[in-house]
């Protein structure tokens, strides 16, 4: 018996190498095989910190867990998930709207404003939400105003929208975000094709029914990409929903490990939410996978331009500009007076040099991030391995990562490979070589890259769809 078990065994073994290698030679014959190998290792770089906030999950928290689990994850968790649903469909309306305005009608201002719509993200989440509370709290500059105008003595003797709620959170992150949505509908409203939009008014469909029936069809990659990316930075803030008092999941975390000195249950919590988010990509994935949409003709033709004259096109203009208005302008103009009252501080040698910095970092992380992302997608389409489908999806999860989480996750395995290096260097060639990834700019940028990798994975893989 233990002999026939044993060379079951071995058969098994023999046929899984001889499966195992006839699919890299089919991989190779293909020419596909540099893709699949290279999209496989980006993929492990930039699951590293999940995996090591995986570890670091399984170590004993005590007794913190259950009572994060009795008395902490109900309340986060529901918080976290209307917070999420209602910036999600926000964002998606607002997004949606304002680039088909922009792209199938010409009215006043439609050339600025097609660019203004893109300028709310240009200003962190969280300074929006302390610029809002300057303007909309008790103590801001509109309240205090009214009760000068009105004579009101307190907060009992009139009703105003409360900034610190969960719908306050909504109406912020909303207007900050809706840019993910937009750029990626518009730019799948510009590249869809005149003829498949006239062959739906020959046949009978109305603006309004093409509008719906055929350009949001066409366009729901972009979509779903779009949407995906608002959703995991409202998963991912700290800033915003901190000041605006709305208690989920990211602030969970942070009030468990700093409060609470726990790590692990830190990790425990921030593993939930990766959790949450990959129940999301899967279900994305699952109903992309169940509709496609594409154009079945190769002629395309720029879309035309309807003229919107009158009260139409004001309107029009009157809906593009409150975006702008509502996510950048009224924000700025506090920003700016505070900036006015400490401009020689502000200007300081140490802000230039902080400036450049900014700048180098940034322009290394998105070089990098974009050669990541036509890897990853360009092997997804090229291959139809399940592994390589996986490795390229489950980076976009790291996204919806808090910034300091994702450092702590890249650091260990970092300073675990500087420690291997330097002891190989030392019993080699007596030379200790340091930090070499944990202790330099290497470290920022891949930290940067892994963080915004989703970004440009969604975009490219839009245009791609």
């Amino acid at each position: 018996m233990t002999v026939a078990l044993n060379g079951a065994e071995d058969g098994v073994k023999r046929l899984s190498g001889a499966v195992f290698r006839r699919r890299i030679a089919r991989l190779a014959e293909s020419g596909n095989l540099a893709w699949s190998a290279a999209a496989f290792i980006i993929s492990l770089i930039v699951l590293l910190p999940i995996i090591a906030l995986t570890f670091i999950a399984f170590r004993s928290s005590g007794d913190t867990w259950p009572h994060l689990v009795a008395n902490v994850l109900p309340g986060a968790l529901r918080r976290t998930l209307g917070l999420t649903a209602g910036v999600g469909v926000l964002s998606l309306l607002i997004g949606t709207g304002t680039a088909w305005l922009v792209t199938m009608y010409r009215f006043p201002g439609r050339r600025v404003l097609q660019w203004l719509l893109l300028l709310p993200l240009a200003v962190p989440t969280y300074i929006i939400a302390y610029s809002y509370l300057e303007l909309l709290d008790y103590s801001g500059i509109v309240q205090t105003s009214l009760r000068e105008l009105f004579g009101w003595q307190n907060a009992r003797s009139y009703w105003f929208p409360d900034i610190r709620s969960l719908r306050g959170a909504i109406f912020v992150m909303s207007a900050v975000l809706y840019p993910y949505v937009y750029i990626t509908a518009r730019a799948s409203f510009v590249a869809q094709s005149v003829c498949v939009l006239e062959a739906s008014r020959t046949l009978g469909r109305t603006a309004s029914q093409t509008f719906w029936q055929v350009a949001l069809p066409l366009a729901r990659p972009a979509f779903a990409a779009g949407v995906a990316l608002a959703l995991m930075e409202t998963l991912n803030d700290i800033g915003a929903v901190e000041f605006l008092g709305v208690r989920t999941l990211t602030v969970a975390i942070y009030d468990t490990w700093l409060d609470r000195n726990s790590l692990a249950g830190a990790a425990q919590i921030a593993c939930v939410m990766l959790l949450f988010v990959f129940v999301l990509l899967l279900i994305e994935r699952a109903l992309r996978a169940r509709h496609r949409y594409h154009h079945t003709t190769g002629k395309y033709r720029d879309l035309p331009e309807e003229v919107l004259a009158g009260c139409k096109g004001l309107l029009a203009m009157g809906i593009c500009a409150l975006p702008v208005l509502l996510g950048f302008v009224l924000p700025a103009s506090v920003l700016a007076h505070d900036a006015l009252a400490h401009v020689t501080a502000g200007l300081a040698p140490e802000f230039w040099d902080a400036a450049l910095n900014s700048l180098l970092l940034a322009a290394s992380a998105a070089i990098l991030a974009i050669g990541f992302a036509v890897v990853l997608a360009y092997a997804r389409r090229q291959t139809r391995s399940q592994l390589i489908q996986a490795a390229s999806t489950l980076p976009a999860i790291s996204y919806a990562m808090p910034g300091t989480v994702l450092a702590i996750g890249l650091l260990i395995p970092l300073a675990g490979l500087d420690n291997i290096i330097d002891g190989l260097m030392r019993s080699l060639f007596e030379l200790s070589t340091g930090l070499l990834l944990s202790g330099t700019a290497f470290a920022i940028v891949l930290a940067y890259t892994i963080r915004f990798l989703a970004a440009s994975l969604g975009a490219v893989e839009a245009g791609l769809s």
